[in-house]
């Protein structure tokens, strides 16, 4: 269970970015692309009851029990008829894993796209439905699944995904849920967490930063000790990011006001936020770069960059782009802003819906379940994936106690991260 968290709201902030999702723009260089992400949330004494864990809250005596690997097993339905799904995702090593599926399910085989992500995914999806050619399933992050479902592109799930909803806290399952009825299987959540260079913080001699005022004297020694290297960078190009920042300040971009929902993006948590990373970037102490480009992945690669402050995925993005730095990254919890405060903001989340003009929607939700409810899934999806996964099993599994292969010098990797 997360203790370093503030309450998330993920329906909310599904509700409102979800617009955001539809205009943004996605990285084109395979990196997670979370552009508009679920933002600040809602005080803790709001909406205790919605915030994620992996490990979940405990369950009432009246909650369902957890479906079984057997009620969530990959049995194929009782046709002999095969049947091919195709899945438009950008899971990491997706195709890896789906072979395990496929090899223990002959009559339901599942065919991969991953050349789209994030909010060139939902462009595509709803160009791809109105012609009548979209997928089966498909990856939505939880801000823009709202629009996809007001679009019918995704299919109400609820009868055929039943059994899963047991296996998932009851913030994850919101956030797949409107008006009572369920659209998707959550996947992943995306705590942040802050990532460094441990090789070069040693040979610097700097310490890792616990509160943001530590953090930001730490990037000014950085500049003093090499003027060509940075702590960090501050991306206008990625609002989720930012968001995530300000949620973990106390900003609450959103409340309930009557039937409607009332908006404020200019409290004085997100002013904060702005005005510390602004003064930040004109004084050159870090670099003013976007996030997921070309010389971002150089930076990273080549110790011009000794930090990001990014969410838990960021793991499998480092790896992806900076290959030759392997072993030489550590992740810690981000810094506070008072000492000790213990809180955190989040960064993406993903969830497995199928598509409303899918042919095979039981044989699409039998593998979504499989994907992100069944153990046999869910240790696919941290071993190859690099995901943390949204079910409450997850920190269950025996792939939760290994190191990513990225992270060889940091055994506890998951362990810290559900400490985050």
């Amino acid at each position: 269970m997360f203790e370093r968290r503030t309450a998330w709201r993920p329906v909310a902030a599904a509700a409102l970015l979800s617009m955001l999702t539809i205009a943004g723009c996605s990285s084109d260089n395979g990196s997670p692309d979370t552009a508009a992400t679920s933002g600040p949330a809602a005080s803790a004494s709001a909406s205790p009851s919605v915030a994620p864990s992996v490990a979940g809250a405990p369950a009432s005596s009246d909650a369902p029990a957890a479906p079984t690997a057997s009620e969530t097993s990959s049995a194929a339905p009782a046709t002999t008829e095969k049947v091919t799904l195709s899945y438009w995702t950008w899971v990491p090593k997706i195709d890896e894993i789906v072979k395990v599926w496929n090899a223990k399910n002959p009559n339901i085989q599942v065919k991969v796209d991953s050349t789209a992500q994030g909010d060139a995914l939902v462009t595509k999806l709803l160009t791809a439905d109105r012609a009548g050619k979209g997928p089966d399933l498909f990856q939505a992050e939880y801000q823009a699944l709202p629009a996809l479902v007001s679009a019918d592109v995704a299919a109400d799930v609820t009868a055929e995904a039943g059994a899963a909803k047991a296996a998932f806290p009851e913030g994850a399952w919101n956030a797949v849920s409107f008006g009572g009825a369920a659209y998707a299987i959550p996947q992943d959540i995306g705590p942040m967490a802050y990532f460094y260079r441990e090789d070069l913080f040693k040979e610097m001699g700097l310490t890792v930063p616990t509160t943001w005022d530590e953090y930001a004297k730490l990037a000014a020694e950085v500049r003093q000790k090499d003027p060509k290297k940075y702590l960090g960078s501050f991306s206008s190009t990625d609002p989720g990011w930012f968001a995530g920042l300000s949620q973990q300040a106390g900003a609450s971009w959103w409340n309930p006001d009557g039937d409607a929902w009332g908006v404020a993006v200019n409290d004085e948590a997100t002013k904060k936020v702005a005005t510390f990373w602004g003064d930040l970037v004109n004084k050159g102490d870090i670099l003013g770069q976007p996030f997921f480009t070309p010389e971002f992945n150089k930076a990273l690669n080549d110790g011009t960059l000794l930090s990001w402050p990014v969410a838990v995925w960021g793991s499998q993005v480092i790896g992806g782009n900076a290959p030759d730095t392997k072993g030489k990254w550590r992740m810690a919890a981000m810094p506070d802003w008072t000492a000790g405060a213990k809180t955190a903001g989040y960064w993406g989340g993903s969830s497995t819906a199928v598509t409303a003009k899918s042919k095979n929607k039981e044989a699409a939700v039998k593998f979504a379940t499989w994907l992100n409810a069944d153990p046999e899934g869910i240790a696919q999806l941290i071993k190859l994936g690099g995901l943390y996964p949204a079910a409450t099993s997850g920190q269950e599994s025996p792939e939760f106690s290994k190191a990513p292969e990225f992270f060889p010098n940091q055994p506890d990797f998951y362990t810290t991260a559900s400490e985050i």
